[in-house]
């Protein structure tokens, strides 16, 4: 999951990966992780998500693909869920308070 965030992961595949029935994978990582497998994977893109919006100037038409969504439009809806703001928003937010950490831009 971390190595390939956006492969279109499923129980199966990771319980195979792990060398693990689905069932016991999925006792198993819940157990340890506090949270089901594909939780965890969603919760994982978006801390990358978050980083990349921060950090990188990678467009969000580029980003929702290596990230897993199928769409713009969907990774825009989970990023929104979130965060509680739309990808490019929290870019751009992100951006002006590195260029302004002392919050003297008038807004």
């Amino acid at each position: 999951m971390h190595a390939q965030p956006g492969r279109p992961w499923r129980p199966p595949e990771l319980a195979r990966a792990a060398f693990m029935s689905r069932a016991s994978f999925i006792d198993r990582f819940d157990a340890v992780a506090g949270m089901p497998p594909l939780t965890y994977l969603s919760r994982w893109r978006m801390r990358l998500a978050e980083r990349s919006l921060r950090e990188d100037d990678i467009p969000v038409t580029r980003l929702a693909p290596a990230l897993g969504y199928t769409s713009e439009s969907a990774f825009s809806n989970a990023f929104k869920r979130a965060f509680g703001v739309a990808p490019r928003r929290y870019r751009d937010e992100a951006h002006r308070k590195l260029s302004d950490p002392a919050g003297t831009m008038a807004q």
